[in-house]
């Protein structure tokens, strides 16, 4: 089964990064908007693209890490200063956003929803 993280916060974020040893299992980040207090993202597109995600995360590779992001509240994803869009690391866009760790493979906004784009992501070998 995946391992699975869950960080709220780019603080968090960026504390587990620098003391985090995937042993060299490959890494797949989720970046969404915070949950309401109804345990909902703020962010329509992440709560259309999640359960796809959950989906295919069920079909990935099994010795793999999959850390779940909650980048903050709408004010603090809307500012153009906000630290996951100005981190070099993570250089996010739009929410959601899925990544292979290290590498150039990324899924935005509405390619999120689309299963087939999450398996290739999630299973696909073949790092340039």
């Amino acid at each position: 089964m995946v391992i699975k993280h869950s960080i709220v916060g780019y603080e968090a974020f960026t504390e587990f990064m620098n003391n985090f040893d995937s042993q060299g299992q490959l890494i797949h980040i989720y970046f969404g908007g915070s949950k309401l207090p109804n345990g909902q993202s703020w962010c329509d597109d992440c709560i259309r693209a999640w359960p796809v995600i959950e989906k295919e995360l069920e079909k990935a590779d099994p010795n793999s890490h999959f850390i779940s992001v909650e980048v903050g509240d709408r004010l603090t994803w809307k500012d153009p200063n906000c630290s996951f869009r100005k981190d070099p690391k993570t250089k996010l866009m739009m929410l959601p956003t899925l990544i292979r760790w290290k590498s150039p493979q990324k899924l935005e906004g509405e390619q999120c929803e689309k299963p087939e784009l999450v398996s290739m992501l999630f299973n696909d070998e073949n790092d340039d």
